[in-house]
């Protein structure tokens, strides 16, 4: 649970009350990728019941793997960080003086958001309490955008990528958070069909600069 307040959000707590979590996160992290069975910690979180979520009360949740799951060993075994590169301005969100959120130039879904430091930091007990600190902030920002966009910040999934714990150098590891609503437009939510699961293809129905800018313009209150 990420507060006592049945009703919380990450918005709603603000980066005072986010930013405890992002400790508990860093500390399972490195509680868990200490064991000899762990070769990878994943943190995410799935919000709302129309993405599945069977408990109302806001919650992340951790999961140790004895392998490094697919999707995030792929983008390991990339040649050189793609993190570190420099972003496009027309993909870009918000820019913090530590932390950087953008669109995919590819997405999954519409409005997702990466968040990822600026300097290579491979994971979360190696960013050190203010660079999570930073991260709680952005990413408050980062919801209380989509909700200006799409009408509501929620149902969405967060999920962290980070380096994995079995001790090898993974040049490519840089902390990042995808954090993926799963409304195409205010009121309307965008399914996973045939396509995608029978092809391993994704199609976004909104253009991603489009995206970026629309969440990028919003009015914060």
């Amino acid at each position: 649970m990420h507060s006592p307040n049945h009703t919380s959000s990450f918005r709603s707590l603000g980066t005072e009350g986010t930013a405890p979590v992002m400790e508990v996160w860093s500390a399972r992290t490195a509680q868990l990728g200490a064991r000899q069975d762990v070769r990878y910690v994943f943190v995410f979180e799935n919000r709302g019941r129309a993405i599945g979520a069977t408990i109302d009360h806001p919650h992340s949740q951790i999961l140790a793997f004895g392998a490094v799951p697919p999707v995030a060993l792929a983008e390991l075994s990339a040649d050189g960080c793609e993190l570190c590169g420099k972003a496009d301005d027309e993909l870009t969100v918000a820019r913090h003086d530590r932390w950087l959120a953008r669109v995919p130039w590819a997405p999954s879904w519409p409005y997702e958001v990466v968040i990822s430091p600026h300097e290579h930091v491979p994971d979360l007990p190696s960013a050190g309490r203010a660079l999570r600190r930073g991260l709680a902030l952005i990413l408050v920002e980062s919801l209380a955008r989509l909700e200006e966009v799409l009408g509501q910040a929620e149902p969405y999934m967060l999920w962290i990528h980070q380096r994995p714990a079995d001790g090898e150098d993974w040049p490519a590891a840089h902390l990042h958070l995808h954090l993926a609503p799963v409304l195409r437009a205010p009121g309307t939510i965008r399914h996973l069909a045939a396509a995608e699961f029978g092809a391993g293809v994704f199609f976004d129905p909104v253009d991603p600069p489009d995206a970026a800018a629309r969440l990028r313009s919003a009015q914060l209150r």
